[in-house]
């Protein structure tokens, strides 16, 4: 298989605390990643790494087998085929059909192209009545969904998950798994990165999966083995909910 993304002994230091340490971690092109692991493990600043929001203090990124600086001409070129969605939503201040549009205006689209693109996504997320209301002023489940809408919208070759259902209600996180389904189906190259303390929900969606301790991978594995028969105790012991986190 071709590796989507990668990080090559990693290590991201903020002042003296190690949020990722030494990390080696590759996820393949066409998969759906889940990344597990305690509070502080170090799973969110991983993803940072992947959009390339930030350097790596020691160790690299790579892209489609690409190393690529944060800084680098490249990396904006790279940048504009990520999506990434977050616990909590920011929305610009403007209309809901004018976010899910500034996707598609800042990659050049023509107009035409986006009228039609906007309309389909306002009509996937059931956000059609919400067209002229501004983004700002959404519900909780309502401004993630645009989220979605706006990080999907461009068909982004890599989707980065950050605990993105960790406020909804049971009715918007089915939604959202939906729509996750949907993006892959509709392009098998494409691939998603999620960061998730619902063990359920990874269990539900993902390939692969990886436990973050202390800023390190500890395990990786697929889904069957590892939620039946892990390598490491305290991926066990995670499973089991014997793990506050």
């Amino acid at each position: 298989m071709t590796a989507a993304v990668e990080l090559r002994n990693a290590t991201k230091r903020y002042g003296d605390v190690v949020a990722v340490n030494g990390v080696t971690l590759t996820v393949e092109k066409g998969e759906i990643f889940g990344i597990l692991g305690p509070s502080g493990a170090g799973k969110s600043t991983v993803l940072r790494l992947f959009d390339l929001l930030e350097a790596p203090t020691e160790g690299s990124v790579a892209i489609c087998g690409e190393e690529v600086s944060y800084l680098s001409k490249r990396a904006d070129d790279v940048r504009s085929r990520i999506g990434m969605i977050l616990q909590k939503p920011v929305a610009l201040n403007r209309s809901v059909a004018n976010n899910i549009a500034y996707s598609l205006q800042i990659r050049d689209w023509s107009e035409e192209d986006i009228k039609k693109r906007v309309d389909e996504e306002l009509k996937r997320y059931g956000l059609e009545g919400r067209r002229d209301k501004n983004a700002r002023t959404l519900s909780g489940g309502e401004m993630q969904r645009l989220s979605f809408a706006r990080s999907t919208v461009f068909g982004p070759e890599l989707l980065l998950l950050d605990e993105f259902s960790a406020n909804l209600d049971p009715k918007n996180v089915a939604l959202m798994e939906a729509q996750i389904s949907r993006y892959m189906k509709e392009d098998g190259s494409r691939t998603v990165v999620m960061v998730t303390h619902n063990i359920f929900q990874a269990r539900r969606m993902c390939d692969r999966i990886a436990l973050m301790w202390d800023g390190e991978i500890i395990e990786v594995a697929d889904r069957k083995k590892f939620f039946e028969d892990p390598d490491d105790p305290r991926t066990a012991a995670f499973v089991k909910g014997d793990i506050v986190y």
